[in-house]
């Protein structure tokens, strides 16, 4: 066996807390996992992993090599990462995890468009609105958007700005008038964005030099899809607080109105998260600049 190799499948499994794991993210067969793992046990005739029916555990000698395998792999990669910048070419997979709304209407149209034009690139994309650990998940970029926590061994670039909108359908409108103030807001029946049994997150509206102000909107619809939000709010059912890409072609036919035009809308941010490397391989630097030049036209 390739001892880089053995060594790569090692720190994953070690990363990742079992062999099962490191399979799954490698593509491998569990006993193939082993097999790397004990191809290096025999060769530096040192136990590793501690083995029992129930558990695995590093030895003393096994964390001391697992941290140094870690800084190999590393140096390896960033190598890789440097020869791939000199032939100007991105190759190889990058998985990006995004949200599910925002990745497939904004996101993966650039993605794609960027793997048109590098034949080597290959693309793993995954939609999910939970929060993605990117070690864990063996991804290479993550985009979210809101506030983010801060994160060791992640870097963080902000690519766009999306711009969220009240509106309401003209019918809904014709029956219970037009809101012309924030404080009006409480007087209307709202289609309300709740996700695991919660509500995400209170409507806001920025206010110059002070913080947002928050409305908590009262409905009894509660939904956890953005577009059955959108069209619940298209059919007359109430106001919807959305981002505006997500509603601009039902406002330019006419399907939605935004309303509190004088009002500025918030702004989430969106951002771009990969983890810190000692060389950023160049797929990833090519698809976040492609997302900060493209994203910021998609949200106006």
């Amino acid at each position: 066996m390739d001892r880089l190799t053995s060594m790569a499948v090692f720190v994953k499994g070690v990363d990742l807390g079992s062999f099962a794991a490191a399979a799954a993210a490698l593509d491998l067969s569990g006993p193939m996992v082993g097999k790397h793992v004990r191809f290096l046990e025999e060769r530096l005739g040192v136990r590793l992993i501690n083995r029992t029916t129930r558990r695995q555990s590093l030895t003393d000698f096994g964390r001391a090599y697992y941290e140094r395998c870690r800084m190999v792999i590393a140096e390896a990669e960033a190598a890789d990462a440097l020869a791939a910048d000199q032939l100007s070419e991105p190759r190889g997979k990058l998985r990006v995890i995004m949200p599910v709304h925002f990745g497939r209407r904004c996101v993966a149209p650039i993605l794609l468009k960027l793997a048109q034009q590098h034949p080597m690139l290959e693309l793993d994309l995954s939609f999910s609105d939970p929060i993605a650990d990117l070690a864990e998940d063996g991804c290479g970029l993550a985009i979210r958007t809101g506030n983010l926590e801060d994160q060791a061994g992640v870097m963080a670039r902000r690519v766009a700005r999306q711009r969220m909108v009240v509106c309401a359908s003209p019918s809904y409108l014709k029956r219970h008038g037009w809101p012309q103030q924030i404080e009006d807001l409480g007087r209307h029946q709202a289609i309300i964005y709740r996700r695991s049994g919660r509500v995400v997150q209170p409507w806001l509206f920025p206010r110059n030099g002070q913080p947002a102000v928050a409305v908590n909107p009262v409905g009894r619809l509660r939904l956890d899809d953005l577009d059955a939000i959108a069209d619940a709010a298209a059919a007359g059912m109430g106001l919807a607080w959305l981002p505006y890409w997500l509603v601009r072609e039902r406002i330019q036919t006419g399907a939605l109105v935004p309303l509190l035009p004088d009002q500025p809308g918030f702004l989430y941010d969106v951002y771009a998260l990969w983890l810190q490397t000692p060389h950023l391989p160049l797929k990833v630097r090519l698809a976040v600049d492609a997302l900060a030049a493209a994203l910021p036209r998609l949200m106006t």
